[in-house]
């Protein structure tokens, strides 16, 4: 919207009046280098960083040790604890609290630059020509931006995390972070925050061309420490990070001993040279964007390499035919979705009988035709669920179960990363033990595709089944879209640990009246952001850090999520792109992730807020629990997560997951009298 030219020019006049008592704010110190510490500067110290930078890995990254003036940056610290505004974020790839831009302070009223004087210095000095120098000279990554500004303060108490991602957005040339942990309590590594580095592995495409994939792992860790500064070189591709996640204190140990375990920090990057800067290149901006990352991993070239790859099982064209190929009197001549008797003898051995008689699955028909989708309880046959919940409990509580050592690890990180099990087509397994017997004999079979599609009211074909575990400190599936045609996803949800957020009592004998449960966001209530005020930065009365104890969240993660996604126009970020409950501006460095409707598509360094949207594009939640089914129908565009699973969670989340085709039957022909 076009703001009025006198608006414009008043807002102008403003803010000439108010340079000069910024400026005043601004140079207390003579000089830059003063605000740093001594001899940073110096031939020996660059040469001796210069090196260090060159030599290091699994990219190239440096750690500096008592950046700024002690003095200086203690007083930033208590200017923010004092004066700043955090706002609670969390997406599908982070938890943090927040401040708004620290770029834009000069866009601050008067009265509100005047509590932050030492910050303003800060970020003065960040960005002053000696210490750009100092950046581009150590890392060698060329000159950089005293332009364009872009920094934040990211708070990190226990829970709190940022998953793997590159940097790569807009015209980022380098990414730093600056600790401001608490001076006179060191931070130990046990209590998690630290920044790690993933190695990569070259592999070529089918199309010839070398892709660089992260590895499943991290190689490098970097634990926090007060004024320290990490900062390394945004190359597509390449320079993927994560914040390993805050850990909760044990319940025997008090918060004098660990001070809260708040992980502050100011974050943010150095951007290309803008128009008029030294080292300014015309077209720079664009020819970056052409090997963005997120367009080269995320866009689809390189999904060639993502593991698990979707191992369809069946006939496209048409169910199976029946063992013996005899027609079955149950049928009655009807068409091949019939459940036969022996259908019927299969799926009494898995499921609760009261979900196969014929007024239920009518039931469960309306509720899908209205909703698009259903949630059962108590899904499991009594008998054989109680086998599969002490056998599930058992591979739960030891990582070197026999079978638990068969599952594989799905990669890469930047999209996910978890534990898997899959049936294919070349699989051979005789049922010894329920979680075989679940993968091999009945989630694939015929028999439980024709329920499916009893109950969905769909013509079913092919199907892909899977078991997954997420480990606990560890594991996540990161936003992805689905671009093809409409598909029936079901879960099997067999967690048998509680504490998930769901009803965790036990239900073996529920009928159908008590299985089938209408979609509820509740349990996702708390992961809903705050509130920012006008400034987006400043609160006049708050002291809103959680310094201290936790803010009192005990959600772990684990959900499943389904979202209304963009119009998918933009293809390059197709992964990894979904906002819980909407996009709001963010400086993590993991990119925009995607609101549930957007109009445009700005910079993507550019955050944009959608506190004001009233949808906030969530479909379906399906926490973590144990003996619960979810059938869904979702369309091309829909997003899909499952929210990384915090280290105090009691046990890792574990199910069974499936696609199935669906046919587009077109509707006969009328014809003309």
């Amino acid at each position: 919207m076009k703001r009025k030219a006198g608006v414009v020019e008043e807002q102008h006049s403003e803010n000439q009046d108010n340079q000069g008592k910024k400026k005043k704010l601004s140079d207390v110190s003579p000089s830059m280098r003063d605000r740093f510490a001594p001899n940073l500067f110096s031939p020996d110290s660059v040469k001796k960083y210069s090196s260090a930078y060159a030599n290091s890995g699994p990219y190239k990254h440096a750690v500096v040790s008592g950046l700024v003036n002690d003095a200086l940056l203690r007083s930033v610290r208590r200017e923010i604890l004092d004066n700043i505004h955090f706002t609670p974020k969390e997406t599908d790839i982070y938890k943090i609290h927040q401040s708004g831009d620290l770029a834009n302070l000069d866009g601050l009223d008067p009265a509100a630059l005047e509590k932050l004087p030492s910050l303003l210095q800060l970020r003065d000095a960040l960005y002053s020509s000696d210490f750009r120098g100092w950046i581009s000279e150590v890392s060698g990554a060329g000159h950089v931006s005293g332009k364009k500004t872009d920094m934040a303060v990211n708070v990190y108490v226990p829970g709190c995390h940022l998953l793997c991602h590159d940097d790569v957005i807009g015209s980022r040339r380098v990414s730093y972070i600056l600790y401001l942990t608490d001076p006179d309590l060191r931070w130990q590594p046990s209590w998690g925050g630290a920044l790690r580095l993933y190695p990569t592995n070259e592999r070529t495409g089918n199309d010839g061309k070398k892709y660089q994939v992260p590895r499943e792992m991290w190689s490098k860790v970097i634990p926090p420490a007060w004024n320290q500064l990490s900062f390394f070189e945004v190359r597509p591709g390449e320079s993927f990070h994560d914040v390993e996640e805050v850990y909760h204190r044990k319940m025997d140990v008090g918060m004098e001993e660990d001070g809260g375990r708040v992980r502050m920090a100011i974050s943010g990057w150095f951007h290309i040279p803008q128009e008029g800067e030294e080292g300014y290149e015309a077209g720079l901006e664009e020819r970056l964007a052409e090997q963005s990352s997120l367009q080269q991993l995320q866009g689809g070239k390189a999904d060639q390499f993502d593991e698990p790859q979707t191992c369809w099982l069946g006939d496209a064209d048409k169910f199976p035919e029946e063992e013996g190929g005899d027609t079955d009197e149950n049928c009655n001549g009807e068409d091949e979705g019939c459940l036969t008797a022996k259908d019927l003898e299969l799926l009494l051995q898995y499921m609760n009988p009261s979900l196969l008689t014929p007024d239920i699955v009518d039931e469960l028909n309306d509720h899908f035709a209205d909703e698009s989708m259903i949630q059962l309880s108590s899904f499991l046959h009594p008998k054989f669920g109680d086998q599969l919940r002490e056998y599930m409990a058992t591979m739960d509580a030891n990582e070197d179960h026999e079978h638990t050592r068969k599952f594989r690890c799905a990669r890469p990180p930047h999209k996910h990363r978890y534990c898997y099990l899959q049936k294919t087509a070349e699989s051979v397994a005789e049922p010894t033990n329920p979680v075989d017997r679940l993968l091999h004999s009945f989630l694939p079979s015929t028999a439980f595709r024709k329920w499916l599609s009893l109950v969905s009211g769909l013509s079913v074909r092919r199907t892909a089944v899977m078991a997954r575990r997420f480990r606990r400190g560890l594991d996540y599936q990161l936003a992805q879209g689905h671009e093809s045609e409409p598909q029936l996803e079901y879960t099997l949800n067999v967690t048998p640990s509680a504490g998930w957020g769901a009803d965790d009592t036990e239900e073996h004998d529920g009928g159908a009246d008590d299985g089938v449960r209408s979609h509820s966001r509740s349990q996702n209530d708390n992961v809903m952001g705050g509130d920012k005020d006008q400034n987006g930065l400043y609160e006049e009365n708050g002291r809103n850090p959680p310094m201290g104890e936790h803010d009192g969240d005990d959600n772990v993660g684990g959900y499943e999520l389904y979202m209304a996604g963009d119009d998918m126009d933009d293809s390059s970020t197709a992964a990894s792109v979904a906002q819980v409950p909407a996009s709001v501006q963010s400086h993590t460095g993991a990119g925009q992730r995607r609101p549930a409707k957007s109009t445009s598509h700005s910079d993507p360094a550019v955050y944009r807020s959608a506190e004001d949207e009233e949808d906030d594009g969530i479909l379906f939640s399906n926490p973590a629990s144990w003996n619960t089914f979810s059938l869904v129908l979702r369309d091309a565009g829909t997003l899909k997560f499952v929210k990384y699973v915090s280290a105090r969670a009691q046990g890792d989340r574990w199910d069974f997951t499936g696609s199935v085709e669906v046919v587009d039957e077109e509707p006969p022909e009328i014809q003309e009298e």
